[in-house]
This record gives structure tokens, C-alpha cells and sequence, in this order.
């Protein structure tokens, strides 16, 4: 049995390592699965963010990398269990000089420029809390929204909390700072965004072969070691095992 997943580059969930070869959070979690379920030949598939969706969907790879679960994507595609849980935030210049700390305080700023990559939710949500399309620059590849920010076409890329705590982490702290977003103060539980695969909806033997063992493994001894080599605790885990 052989599985083509998906993958984009975004530490810490994955990315092309020097030899070649995919690695990252995501992957290494994605290949514990699949070899628990009897898959002997899996294939790791480099593409962008936009392409993740139409492309299990059309059937040119059988399962994406988790990404965040909304009811439009749902629409298009067939959701595993959760795997994570991660807030937004800001990867910044060092030292944060326009001090944004969530998306209003961008939206408050009209000189502030905010990037995005294609596609991914933090655009509904940027624009939810004010953000002015006109304030946003929409990339197709991480790496070139790192880039704006570095030579101040941007002032904020905004992605995960964790992912861009590892990268500002990867290109120093006298360059990049990341900064995760303000909580809400109104008392309330608020639970995180949820992650997951992503599956054709027709593939449903693979989609429950999947969902099977990740009920057995997630936030199993060995998952969570697993993780903890690329950054993400019980704060990533623990929300998606609360579903």
C-alpha cells in the first residue's frame, strides 16, 4: 500500500531538509500513522498552500498535511480528527517598533502592512477584525512573506504563534521577533484553532484507517516526544484531545 501526502514548507510543521528528504512536526506524525496502519511506501509531495485543497480533491495526492478546519474547506474535503490546536500571531522586526500585538491594533494602524499567504485563514480573520484589504499583501510561499518583513515591505506576517516563534528563532533575534497574539479578556474559555488531514472525500477507507490510530496515538507518550523535537507541547496538543 503506498500513500502520497502533501506538504508546504512551514517550520515546524514541514519543510524540504538539506537531503532532499520531508521533515517537520506534521510529517513525522503523518508517517507514525501510516506506518501504524500498515502502509509500506508513503510519498511526500512538495507543493504551495493554495494548491493543498484542489489538489487531494482532484485526486493527485491522497492526504494533505493538517491544516486549520473551517466549514468551508469542509466542504471541499474530508477532515481527520484534530491533531493540534495554535493561536495566531505576528512574526515582527525585532523589537515590534509599530507594537502590534493582535489584528486590530493592525487595523488601528493605516500605515501598517500585514502579510498573508494565500488562501490560509488568517485572512478571514484579519479582515473580521478590521483589517483593510488594502493593509494586506498576499503571498503564495512563507519564505517570501519572511523576506518582506526582513526588508520592511511589511510590518507583520501573520501565521501561527508557534511557527513563527521557531522561525524567528531560525533567523535570529536581532532580526525577527515573534509575537503572539493578545488573549481575549472577557473571562471565557477560548479554545484554539483546530488542525487536521485532509482526504478526498471518496477515499473513505484511508480517511477511517487514519482516524483509528490517531484516536490510539495522539497524546500518547511517544506522540508527544515525537512533537517535542519540533516545538509543540501540551499547549499545541491538548486542545485537539478535548474534542
Amino acid at each position: 500500500m503506498k500513500v502520497t501526502i502533501a506538504y508546504i514548507e512551514e517550520p515546524p510543521f514541514g519543510w524540504t531538509d538539506a537531503d532532499g528528504s520531508a521533515t517537520g512536526a506534521d510529517i513525522a506524525l503523518a508517517d507514525a500513522v501510516l506506518r501504524a496502519i500498515g502502509v509500506a511506501r508513503i510519498e511526500y509531495h512538495l507543493t504551495t498552500f493554495s494548491e493543498l485543497l484542489p489538489g487531494v480533491q482532484a485526486g493527485r495526492w491522497d492526504m494533505n498535511v493538517p491544516l486549520f478546519v473551517t466549514a468551508e474547506r469542509a466542504e471541499m474535503v474530508a477532515f481527520s480528527v484534530p491533531v493540534w490546536g495554535i493561536g495566531d500571531g505576528f512574526l515582527v522586526q525585532a523589537g515590534n517598533p509599530k507594537a502590534l500585538d493582535s489584528y486590530v491594533s493592525l487595523a488601528e494602524r493605516a500605515d501598517a502592512r500585514l502579510g498573508i499567504i494565500a488562501g490560509q485563514v488568517q485572512h478571514d480573520s484579519a479582515r473580521a477584525s478590521g483589517v483593510s484589504e488594502e493593509q494586506i499583501v498576499i503571498f503564495q510561499q512563507q519564505a517570501d512573506a519572511i523576506d518582506a518583513v526582513l526588508s520592511r515591505e511589511i510590518d507583520a506576517y501573520a501565521s501561527t504563534a508557534l511557527g513563527n516563534r521557531i522561525v524567528a528563532s531560525r533567523v535570529g533575534g536581532s532580526m525577527l521577533e515573534a509575537v503572539a497574539h493578545k488573549r481575549a479578556t472577557d473571562g471565557a474559555q477560548h479554545t484554539p484553532p483546530l488542525g487536521a488531514f485532509s482526504f478526498n472525500r471518496k477515499n473513505s477507507e484511508l480517511i477511517n484507517a487514519v482516524n483509528r490510530q490517531l484516536r490510539l496515538y495522539l497524546g500518547s507518550e511517544d506522540h508527544r516526544a515525537s512533537m517535542a523535537r519540533f516545538g509543540l507541547t501540551g499547549n499545541e496538543i491538548d486542545p485537539a484531545l478535548a474534542r
